[in-house]
Order: structure tokens, then sequence, then C-alpha cells
């Protein structure tokens, strides 16, 4: 299945046994499939090789000692002449002798200079020039060479010859095949992956992700960090079952189907719960593990649902290493699976390590016993790594692999829990009645003075009331406001209607519908959310230096 390694084995069976020099050309580029092109032939050379000349040899042709670029005087590219005999060798023709009529020029053409020059080519029939014809196309072609001292070629050393092209020809047409399906199917899954990773206020997070070592192993391993209302971020990690290009393409159809739950704001549970319908629509034959949380760093705390994907390991600022037992389910694509949501504490400082199971099983090593020779591993070295920065905390996790053949891709997704500071928020629950406007009002007011924000006092307090007074409107049980202080001022304002107001423009004599217009224009960013139990309305400003 490889190129190189199937050149490599040709050279070994032909020199110095069968023949003393060859020259390999290929096309270039190598053609996939059985498409046909209207682009010219080039062929380019791609290695030489040479048995050593004997010390008493009368004549020796010039020498070409293995390497590349290859020794002056040989052609390095080569463009066929469509109708000269070259092209006729590549089109349909088998392996020939030198002394062939007509094969003079064709020779000369593939090997240029060193062709025609006095003595460098043994005479008669020490030369084959053979097509490597694969299933549909013309792989290139191989010159083979015996020196004048050593015996001509005979009628069965051009069978030999046909054979060993013919050989060739498939193990490069399939190696080209194969890579072409590896490189589709790695670039596929590398573009699903996150480009890079959001940087919420609250919280910390690095990734790697790593291929098989064996590219034929490319699988549908992910990760992904997705900012939710409120601050919070929802972590996920998860692996499609078994390693082609079908996998890496269920996987980023699984990705966008969680990324379009995670927007709703549903629990883990009910995200896996809906993943696990909607990877049943796309076939049976493919299954996926997923662990899915949330993290909110305003209450400190981790919720979590596992779809029979490898534990999650907790690195407390204490020193220790806990794996986390959280239900584990069954895989996504079972179907008929309820999942149960388990919430912890997420302690400020302490670390999270999400992964795939390439991480901690091997041939020899089932997954539960390789959980916990990692986390063995963090316990030895907790309190170093859980004060430790994210990237580096990252090659240290790798490490625990050695050194060796990697059999399954690895995702691996590190979140440090730093909280949000308790005075950084105000947070309120208010009744839907017509004066609960002015009472948010009021309260926007005295938390900017007391957080020194007296600029953004009145674009503020009129945004609050704008979006108030429309929550209170459709609202049937207490609103919540929220104020939240990091690199920019976020507002929230939560109810349990699940009509999203949509901003509209306002006819001269209308006495309503400027709020959202109003918003638009003052705030940084704002935008609306709809939720499982209603839906939550937010703008945020930047704070000045």
């Amino acid at each position: 299945m490889d190129l190189d390694e199937t050149l490599r084995e040709l050279r070994r069976a032909a020199v110095p046994a069968f023949a003393d020099a060859i020259f390999i050309h290929l096309r270039d580029p190598l053609p996939v499939g059985d498409e046909k092109s209207a682009a010219p032939v080039v062929l380019q050379l791609h290695s030489i090789d040479r048995a050593p000349a004997t010390p008493d040899a009368e004549h020796s042709w010039r020498p070409a000692p293995k390497i590349l670029p290859p020794p002056s005087g040989v052609a390095e590219c080569v463009c066929p002449t469509v109708t000269g005999r070259l092209a006729q060798l590549l089109l349909t023709e088998g392996p020939a002798f030198g002394d062939v009529p007509g094969i003079a020029p064709a020779v000369a053409e593939l090997l240029g200079p060193v062709a025609s020059a006095p003595g460098t080519l043994p005479p008669g029939r020490r030369l084959i020039i053979a097509p490597l014809h694969g299933r549909h196309h013309a792989m290139g072609i191989v010159v083979l060479l015996r020196r004048p001292e050593r015996a001509a070629f005979t009628g069965d050393d051009l069978l030999v010859a046909s054979q060993l092209a013919t050989h060739t020809a498939l193990g490069v047409q399939k190696a080209v095949m194969y890579g072409h399906e590896a490189a589709v199917a790695d670039t596929l899954q590398r573009t699903m992956l996150p480009s890079s990773l959001p940087e919420p206020t609250g919280v910390r997070l690095a990734s790697r992700y790593l291929p098989a070592s064996k590219t034929a192993r490319v699988g549908g391993d992910w990760y992904d960090a997705i900012p939710l209302p409120g601050n919070r971020i929802a972590l996920i990690v998860g692996d499609v079952m078994g390693h082609s290009m079908a996998s890496a393409a269920i996987m980023g159809q699984l990705r966008t189907i969680v990324q379009t739950l995670a927007g709703l704001d549903l629990p883990p549970d009910e995200v896996l719960h809906h993943l696990d319908e909607q990877a049943q629509r796309l076939g049976g034959d493919h299954m996926a593990t997923c662990l899915y949380a949330i993290y909110d760093p305003i209450s400190r705390r981790l919720l979590l649902a596992n779809a029979g994907h490898p534990p999650a390991i907790l690195l407390h600022p204490d020193g220790r290493a806990e794996v986390l037992h959280v239900p584990p389910g069954a895989p996504i694509g079972v179907g008929g699976v309820v999942f149960e949501s388990v919430e912890m504490p997420a302690p400020t400082g302490a670390t999270l390590l999400l992964y795939t199971d390439g991480l901690v099983e091997s041939h020899e090593t089932d997954v539960g016993t390789g959980v916990a020779a990692l986390r063995t591993h963090l316990q030895g070295a907790a309190h170093r790594l859980a004060t430790s920065s994210l990237e580096p905390l990252c090659d240290q996790v790798l490490d625990t692999l050695g050194p060796g053949v990697r059999d399954d891709d690895i995702a691996l997704l590190i979140v440090r829990f730093e909280g949000f500071p308790a005075d950084s928020v105000g947070y309120w629950f208010l009744a839907p009645h017509p004066l609960t406007a002015g009472q948010a009002r009021r309260l926007t007011r005295r938390t900017l003075r007391r957080w020194g924000l007296e600029s953004l006092l009145d674009s503020t307090e009129l945004m609050v009331g704008e979006i108030v007074t429309n929550a209170v409107r459709y609202a049937s049980r207490p609103i919540t406001l929220r104020l939240l202080r990091s690199d920019v001022l976020r507002c929230e304002v939560t109810d349990d209607s699940p009509q999203v107001p949509r901003m509209r423009h306002a006819e001269p004599g209308d006495e309503g519908g400027r709020g959202l217009f109003l918003v638009d224009q003052l705030a940084w960013r704002w935008g609306a959310t709809r939720l499982s139990t209603g839906k939550v309305v937010w703008f945020e400003q930047q704070i000045p230096r």
C-alpha cells in the first residue's frame, strides 16, 4: 500500500539478480481511479539503481548512483510525443528489447542525452523497456540494463520483465488509490474539527488531535467546545466506530447535530437522546461513543452524560486524579437507550481531561486497564500537572503513550476550571408585572455604579428596560436578570416564553417595535437563544479602558 516501498521492492528484485541497472519513470501526476484525462502525459524520473561495476569491465555505462535527483545526463522530466514510439509503448504495448526496430528512439526520448552518448548504454539485447500498465492507465515505464560482459536478455527474461512490470503497476495503482482515499478522509476529518477553541471567561481550553500511525486507520474522533448562554460552555468528545472515509463523514454529521442540539441549551442526557435518534436515521451500520458535559463557571458545577465513552479524568488542585464515574449508557446509534445526567462540583483550579479510546486502548491493553494506567500516571504528578499550563499538559498526557505504532486516532480536550468571580455577577428574579422594567433599571444602575462603570449607565439602563419590557409582555413566570462583568459587560434576560423576538422596522405612527432596534444600535453584540424552558435575550458592551 506504500508507493515508495513498492518501487524499492522492484529494485531489490531486479538489481543485481536480473539486471545491472534500472531506471523507473512514473507519470506525474499519477492517475487515480478510471477517469480519463485530456492532459498530456508527463513522465517523471522517480529512481535509479545499479549494481557495482566489475573492476575489469571493458565497458561500463555511465554511473547512476541510487540518488534523487538523477545524475547528469538523464532526462528527469519527459513529455512523450503523441505520435512517437514511447507514447505507443505506454498506451498499448508490452515490454520490448532494445534491438527491436523503432525502440531506440523511444529509449532516446525517455533517457535523453544519456541514451545517445557513445558507450553509455550496452548494445543489443541488454536493454528491456517495459511499460507499467495498471488496470485503467499506464502508470509509468521501466528500463532494465545489463552490462556488455553479462549474458544478453532472453525471451524468458522478457516474460520475467513483463511480470515485474505488471505486479509493480498494480501495486503502484493500489498505493495511489489508497493514499488518495486516506488523504481525503484525513482532510475531511481535520476540516471538521474546530479550527480554534473559544476563550470564554472562567475556563481555559487546550486540545490535541493525533491521527493513527497507519494512514489506513483514519477514524471518526472529534472534540468540540461550544459557548452556551450564561457564560457556560458545552464540552464534547466523541468517536465514530470504524476507520474509513465513511467514519469521518458520519463524524462530521454527528458533530453538526451536536452543535445544533447544544444551541437549544438542552441538558446532556437529552442531547445524547436526540443525537441517538438522529444517528439511527443515518444508518444502523454506524455507531459512536460520546461524552457531553456542561460547565457553569458561576455556580462552579459540572453536568455530564455518557454514551459508551471512556470516562473523564479530573485532576484536583490538591493532587488527586479522579476517574469520574458517570453511567456509561450505550453507544449512539443503538436506539432505545436511556441516558442519565450526573451533576458534580467543578472546583476552581481543577483540570478535566476528555479523550478518545486511542489514548488508553491498544491491541495489548483494554480500555479499563488503559484508563487505570492513565490515572496512575497522572496521580503520580497530579499536583504538578494540575498547576501547569495547558499546552505542555497536553504533551505530557500524550507522552504516556510512549514510542511505537498507534493503532487508533486520538482526540484530547483539556479544560481548566477557573470559575467566575462572585463580585462580578448580579442575579435577580423579577415578577412579570408592569413595574418590573423600572425595577430592573434601578438594579442595573446600582450594580454598574458599584462596578465603576458609570460611562455605560445610560445605554445599559435603556437596553435593559427595553428587553425586560418585552419579556414581561409574554412571560407567565418570574423572569431573571443577570449582569456579568468580565472583559465585557454582559446582560441576560430569561423568561419562560419560547417566542424569540425579532427586530423589525417600526412605522412612524407605531407606538412600539423599536426596542430591539435600539439594542442593535447601542450594543456591541446581542442575540436571542431559545431554551428548553423558554428563551434568553442578551447583549454585550465593551468596557472602556
